[in-house]
């Protein structure tokens, strides 16, 4: 006879893995915060010896030596100088991921909570545009994004793609609140980068080998594609009287309140492909959604397009179909780097 139920297994789980979190988050504040404090008091002691040439340098080596004697390898000189930038980029008040509750001598290390960990911070401090830096800042925080993930959507510069894709406004808004989606072309990128896939660019492929990919590599294509989505469908059929036509894959967004529809094309755009979108999207709107939702919105992800083509099939007051490009392989930072100071 069994005594415990599955129910009360299963509580007792969840508190066991809550507290583990909760333990886990603890350990982080008080390394990244005692990390943090380091850094400061080798820079107050840097500034009093600054007038002795080398003073610095000399400073970490020999701080280095005596903690590796007695903590390990995680005090090298490099690790030090991380520590030391750490404090140099995050003063009180100048960041964003610490509480600002901060004691007048600001001597304990309980003073300031920070929000992300160490890792992620040691990725931050490498990053020399404030306004960018600020951004991964937010996103990590808010999306409970890994290092790897951090790394990810830093690796393919997810910044520089959203600054080339908003306007001036909306640029000086990523580093205030990070990617906020309030409209449809807000949860749009330019261009969307694929490298997950490991589909190789110069390589023809069909498009039922395309989809494949991104279904197979579902959870990093819904990380590219942003904010609130959820999968819904793959190949979803219409019938409109005796034919029928398949959208490749369906999404819902969770914050736009709508359904979102991507037809996934190998080759150039084409006025038909915008012509059949706009279908999927009338019936979407017609027939699926309630009356409570948005509007549909519908992506089409192409290996290249015109935007003339795009802005003379399309309404002018079009709000609801996007045309955007895909790369298996993105240019360098520093050509989209060129690009964002050209488009000023």
């Amino acid at each position: 006879m069994r005594l415990v139920s599955k129910k009360v297994v299963k509580e007792i789980v969840e508190l066991l893995e809550a507290g583990r979190k909760d333990v886990l988050q603890n350990i982080n504040h008080v390394i990244t915060n005692t990390y943090y404090q380091i850094g400061k008091r080798i820079v107050e002691e840097q500034q009093r010896g600054k007038k002795r040439a080398g003073y610095g340098d000399q400073l970490i080596k020999e701080l280095s030596s005596e903690l590796q004697q007695q903590f390990g390898r995680g005090f090298s000189e490099r690790n030090l100088e991380a520590m030391r930038l750490f404090y140099l980029t995050y003063r009180i008040p100048q960041t964003l991921s610490a509480e600002s509750k901060v004691s007048k001598n600001n001597s304990s290390y309980k003073s300031v909570k920070f929000q992300l960990s160490w890792s992620h911070y040691t990725k931050l401090i490498r990053i020399e545009n404030s306004n960018e830096r600020k951004f991964y800042e937010i996103e990590s925080r808010d999306n409970n994004w890994s290092v790897r993930e951090f790394q990810r959507q830093f690796d393919s510069s997810l910044y520089e793609r959203l600054v080339l894709s908003r306007n001036k406004k909306k640029v000086k808004e990523l580093s205030r609140k990070g990617l906020t989606i309030q409209s449809p072309r807000d949860a749009i990128k330019e261009p969307y980068v694929l490298e997950f896939l490991g589909l190789k660019e110069e390589i023809a492929y069909s498009e039922n080998e395309f989809e494949a990919a991104v279904i197979d590599k579902l959870e990093h294509f819904l990380s590219e594609l942003g904010k609130g989505f959820i999968f819904v469908a793959r190949q979803h059929r219409i019938s409109l009287e005796e034919r029928n036509f398949y959208i490749d894959l369906v999404f819902y967004n969770r914050i736009l309140k709508c359904f979102v529809l991507i037809d996934l094309k190998m080759g150039d755009l084409k006025h038909q492909d915008l012509g059949q979108m706009q279908m999927y999207v009338n019936y979407y709107d017609r027939k699926i959604k309630l009356p409570e939702e948005n509007n549909t919105v519908g992506i089409i992800l192409c290996k290249d397009k015109s935007e003339t083509l795009v802005e003379i099939t399309l309404p002018k007051d079009n709000k609801q179909i996007f045309a955007s490009k895909y790369k298996m392989i993105l240019p360098s930072k520093s050509e989209l780097k060129k690009l964002i100071e050209s488009k000023k």
